[in-house]
């Protein structure tokens, strides 16, 4: 993926697998906000909102967080303890080589501090956790790239995968 000054909302939706409505409603919400902000025309539309790289980058691994079932009042918290708790932002958690990893097993996140120090993020961000072990089980946020699948495609996919009378007929 080659990196561009600003995303527009399509492209950000594109890349993330959020829909473009996610998107307006998480701003709207103040949850990550765009870069430049919609504006009106003069024949009464809007503009399309912008995203820096930073946000796509966010937004890339909050779209993970929601397709693996966390939802946006998890979300706030955890954007509001990284802010609060630590005075970073989320891409500053995620490039690596940070004050802190996030890390997952898929229904709470951790941070792991430089010193090795583990923090629940979502129940207790202030109070360290005794982790036995390297935190097996754990996994770094993901921040690839998703494109959304069109639903023609996705029912060309389904249609691929089901076996056809003819192929029952064989196996027989």
């Amino acid at each position: 993926m080659r990196l561009k000054k600003t995303y527009s909302s399509r492209e950000v939706a594109a890349l993330t697998g959020l829909s473009a409505r996610q998107l307006q409603w998480w701003d709207a919400r103040k949850l990550l906000i765009s870069t430049v902000a919609p504006q009106r025309t003069a024949a009464g539309g809007f503009t399309e909102r912008r995203y820096s790289p930073v946000e796509l980058y966010e937004l890339l691994v909050l779209a993970d967080l929601r397709r693996h079932g966390f939802s946006v009042q998890k979300i706030r918290v955890l954007l509001k303890t990284l802010k609060q708790q630590f005075d970073i932002r989320l891409y500053d958690a995620i490039r690596g080589g940070g004050k802190i990893t996030l890390l997952t097993d898929g229904r709470e996140v951790y941070a792991r501090t430089l010193k090795g120090e583990f923090y629940n993020l979502l129940r207790a961000p202030d109070q360290p956790l005794l982790v036995l072990g390297e935190g097996e089980g754990l996994k770094e946020f993901s921040t690839r790239a998703r494109p959304r699948r069109s639903k023609k495609r996705l029912a060309a996919r389904r249609n691929a995968t089901k076996p056809t009378k003819k192929t029952k007929r064989q196996r027989s």
